[in-house]
């Protein structure tokens, strides 16, 4: 049987000691890691001669430590679709997140740096944003949801959890797991929070991240 190709990773940050250590990590995990740079510049500007399946970006970077993480992965986005973005902050930054999820499109993660000392939480991460899925650190989608708290009003309290956990990215069957009771009963509480909060059927795929951004939008 013939070894699967690993998924080929840019990654930029600022500091020179978390860059390296989250390369090695990402080695660890069974990825490749083709490029590691130290601003979000550079790391566009190399992207074309790359052609990595992800980038992994500080939110922080230089020269005004403050969003150039997010314009790059907004950028990026526009001009390369095919590429996955993670985002990684110091701290819960909801605007930032909410910025990175306007488009309504799969492929995209934000993370806590905190996060990434996991290898099984960064594994799986990068493995989701690859595949196209949405996921957002627990932290963040705890504060967005009690920032944003009119549109879960006519939310039952087990709809709340599974609005929780569809906004990191978990599938249907790992909801089920997490809060344990049946995949049947999770489907139900999506089919319903679909309902209430009037997300036409456009495919259960897309209505996940739009349930997301009505919550955050409202």
């Amino acid at each position: 049987m013939p070894a699967t190709t690993p998924l080929r990773l840019v990654v930029a940050d600022d500091s020179v000691l978390l860059r390296e250590g989250l390369v090695r990590l990402l080695d660890e995990a069974g990825f490749e890691t083709v490029g590691a740079f130290g601003d979000a510049e550079s790391l566009l500007a190399a992207l074309p001669a790359l052609q990595p399946d992800i980038a992994i970006l500080d939110v922080r970077m230089p020269p005004t430590f403050r969003d150039e993480g997010v314009r790059a992965a907004l950028e990026l986005r526009s001009s390369f679709p095919g590429v996955g973005v993670l985002l990684l902050s110091q701290y819960v930054e909801g605007t930032y997140a909410q910025e990175l999820l306007a488009s309504g499109r799969g492929g995209t993660g934000y993370l806590l740096k905190d996060r990434v000392a996991s290898l099984d939480e960064l594994r799986d991460a990068v493995t989701r944003v690859a595949a196209g899925g949405t996921v957002l650190d627990p932290e963040v989608v705890r504060e967005l949801l009690v920032r944003r708290t009119d549109p879960l009003s006519s939310l039952t309290p087990r709809e709340r959890d599974v609005l929780g956990l569809m906004a990191e990215g978990r599938t249907n069957a790992a909801i089920a797991s997490r809060l344990v009771i049946g995949v049947g009963a999770v489907e139900k509480n999506v089919t319903a929070i679909f309902q209430k909060l009037g997300l036409e059927d456009s495919g259960d795929d897309h209505r996940r991240v739009l349930a997301v951004l009505a919550v955050l939008e409202r």
